[in-house]
């Protein structure tokens, strides 16, 4: 391949394929067939969590049930997977809210990691059945967790503000080591802010960006969604400014290790900047301005989110901008907002013109 610059994107997909692949050779042979087939419909990265999930699985029947109490993994087949009952399955949903891995560190899943290891094993579970590979589908027989809605935590407009008031100024009351971290970081740090919740886009289209991706003259930035695919994204006056500031300082005269010469936000180690360093880095600000919110970088895009439904009303848009496949994604997340907006309605249509008396 000679030693040509991968995109961030092209690289992530090149360690999954690999990761995958290492994990496959420790799970039963016939796995193969099923991550074979979901391959042209799913990213390298789902069919990772997908094999961990299938594996912690095969791992409770070893631990839990005396048929295969001596089984090692690459030892299970198709005519196992028929054997398991309904009864097995509901003991699985039971054992994934707290267990040990191999390691011993114990894991707990809450209502949404059971979620999606009930769904991966489900989908497992239908492409055999589908196949007529095994003549059971368990899955089907038994109820799925409910998942309780939570409150969506997001910034108000003001905390917002305070955020990037408090970005801007903080270094006023840092001192020596930390004072220095911050004079070094501040431009950088507030461009990333200004551009998640100025965009929405997610944390990992955020890392991936290039310098070229950045469009000045149409105010728009190339980002590669979830899937793979490109959108252009486009950002207002505040995070233009925020950008050129950072890209005209910061980043001018920091001088990129091999292979990072591409990269729009770079760490204090001259590499791409990674997902955990932009967590931390939300985390180390937001924590000082809303002390009792614990926000991410998702925060910050639900965030965005809100005010762009607060502002237009227009749902398809709304999903469009965020990159969401399915506007019933978004329809979920934002619903509470709906409520306000049903109440204006009832005031907003008059029947008759009111009459003086």
């Amino acid at each position: 391949m000679g030693n040509d610059i991968k995109t961030y994107h092209e690289q992530a997909y090149i360690d999954n394929t690999l990761r995958l692949r290492e994990v496959l050779k420790t799970m039963p042979p016939f796995t193969r067939d099923y991550f074979r087939a979901v391959e042209p419909t799913t990213s390298a990265r789902t069919r990772i969590s997908y094999a961990y999930d299938i594996r912690v699985f095969f791992r409770f029947l070893m631990e839990c049930n005396p048929v295969y109490r001596n089984y090692r993994l690459d030892q299970f087949t198709l005519e196992d997977l028929d054997r398991i009952e309904p009864v097995d399955i509901e003991e699985y949903m039971e054992y994934l809210k707290v267990y040990r891995d191999p390691e011993q560190k114990q894991i707990i899943n809450g209502e949404k990691g059971l979620a999606r290891k009930m769904s991966s094993l489900r989908s497992f579970y239908a492409y055999y059945f589908k196949r007529q590979a095994i003549r059971t589908n368990p899955t089907l027989l038994v109820d799925m967790p409910k998942i309780h809605e939570k409150a969506i935590i997001r910034l108000d407009i003001d905390e917002v503000a305070s955020l990037l008031d408090y970005v801007e100024s903080c270094g006023a009351s840092l001192t020596g080591q930390k004072k220095v971290y911050y004079e070094k970081t501040k431009m950088r740090d507030m461009a990333i802010l200004t551009l998640l919740l100025g965009t929405g886009i997610r944390v990992s289209e955020c890392v991936g960006l290039d310098l070229n991706d950045v469009d000045f003259r149409n105010n728009g930035i190339k980002v590669t969604r979830k899937g793979g695919n490109e959108m252009i994204v486009y950002f207002g006056k505040e995070v233009a400014s925020a950008l050129s500031d950072y890209l005209e300082t910061t980043r001018k005269l920091q001088e990129p290790l091999p292979g990072h010469e591409e990269a729009l936000f770079l760490s204090t180690q001259r590499r791409r900047i990674g997902v955990q360093a932009v967590e931390n880095m939300v985390k180390k600000y937001t924590s000082q301005v809303t002390p009792n919110k614990k926000i991410t970088p998702h925060k910050l895009r639900s965030t965005y989110g809100t005010s762009l439904y607060k502002e237009t009303g227009d749902i398809y848009l709304v999903a469009d901008v965020l990159g969401h496949k399915d506007v019933n994604t978004t329809k979920k997340h934002y619903a509470a907002l709906d409520d306000e907006r049903r109440r204006k309605a009832a005031s907003a249509v008059q029947l008759r013109e009111h009459m003086d008396h």
